[in-house]
């Protein structure tokens, strides 16, 4: 069953204590994901380290569907949050971010179980103070499993009696602990933390899980990602080949962007901004199409706003700008329901292509 704090009070007590302990988290949207950690807490906001580009934290985090999802005690919470400017907090720069309205815990157990756990050996004690050894299988922040090192004789551990742990994970966390065992099948078997983890081993075992975790999903997308381009049909077969429309009069734009995307991302073509040119688009075929917005004049807006009703049902698009302001282009992004929106700088860095990358990938998997 689901875990989640609803309470205001409750809330801030959470993020208090991770701003005490400088917790690590994730920040992420649909499309790109950062590493940070807490700082401080205000009335209404509290702080993240700003470990990124000012390119980074200005188009990579303004979204709508920001989340933040960090380790706290026995559970992983995640909360809908959004960016509302930099500032500074304990001399660093930082993150200013809206406190969530609730923060839940979507995993179904009691706490997350890392099955991933590299090669680490547990020594441990049976009722006749015997010192054994054994393998982790997994952990958790309540609880191992582990395979012994050889068989024991009937009787020698026995379902619900406690025993003593010690073993390190990652180097430098040593966990030094007494369990119950839950269960024995011949040498494997499952213990819960008697007493349950607290104070600083806990936080260490619950950041050290948590890291796991986010590694374990970024893999597995990675390798949907991968299996599903592998299935991709050849060209002809399907709806077509993936492409990127630029929506713009600007002939050197496109030549520019061409150059900036190369080998990253699907072919560019440029299309003059007309309805006409929105209307030739194919639905079917996998198109992200960017919007170039070149001006803050009323007619520019107008002529977006049109091009963008026009839009076939299912294609995303962008809004890519140059020679307007950052609160402009955004006022315009969220009016007209864009995936994202970017102010293209004179020497753009790698956050552009990796967010159209982002955009692709939620839409198009294949």
């Amino acid at each position: 069953m689901e875990n989640a704090v609803r309470n205001g009070d409750a809330i801030r007590e959470v993020l208090r204590n991770a701003c005490a302990h400088s917790e690590i988290a994730i920040l992420s949207t649909p499309y790109m994901r950062f590493e940070t950690s807490f700082l401080r807490l205000e009335d209404d906001r509290f702080h993240c380290h700003a470990n990124m580009t000012l390119e980074e934290a200005r188009f990579g985090l303004r979204s709508p569907e920001l989340k933040i999802r960090f380790p706290y005690g026995h559970h992983f919470y995640e909360g809908a949050t959004r960016l509302l400017g930099l500032g500074r907090a304990l001399g660093r720069q930082s993150l200013q971010l809206a406190i969530p309205d609730e923060l839940s815990d979507g995993d179904a157990r009691r706490a997350y179980r890392v099955e991933r756990v590299g090669r680490v050996t547990v020594t441990f004690s049976t009722r006749k103070y015997q010192l054994l050894l054994g393998t982790l299988v997994n952990i958790s922040t309540t609880g191992i499993r582990m395979v012994m090192a050889r068989t024991l004789e009937v009787d020698e551990l026995r379902v619900g009696e406690d025993i003593h742990v010690a073993f390190t994970l990652g180097g430098c966390i040593h966990v030094n602990a007494k369990v119950q065992v839950r269960y024995i099948k011949e040498k494997v078997f499952g213990a819960e933390f008697h007493p349950a983890l607290a104070g600083g081993v806990l936080e260490q075992v619950a950041r050290w899980a948590f890291q796991r975790q986010e590694e374990d999903t970024a893999f597995a997308m990675a390798r949907a990602i991968a299996a599903q381009e592998a299935a991709v049909a050849e060209p002809g077969d399907g709806p077509g080949a993936p492409e990127l429309v630029l929506v713009s009069a600007s002939n050197e734009l496109g030549e520019r962007l061409v150059g900036l995307l190369a080998d990253l991302l699907p072919p560019l073509r440029r299309v003059s901004p007309t309805i006409q040119s929105i209307r030739d688009l194919n639905p079917g075929r996998p198109t992200l199409v960017l919007f170039h917005l070149d001006s803050p004049a009323w007619e520019s807006r107008k002529r977006l706003r049109m091009l963008a009703e026009s839009m076939p049902a299912g294609l995303p698009f962008v809004v890519l700008g140059t020679g307007v302001e950052t609160g402009l282009l955004f006022e315009i992004c969220s009016e007209i329901k864009a995936a994202a929106a970017y102010l293209l700088p004179e020497n753009p860095g790698s956050l552009f292509p990796r967010l159209l990358q982002g955009v692709c990938r939620k839409h198009f998997p294949g």
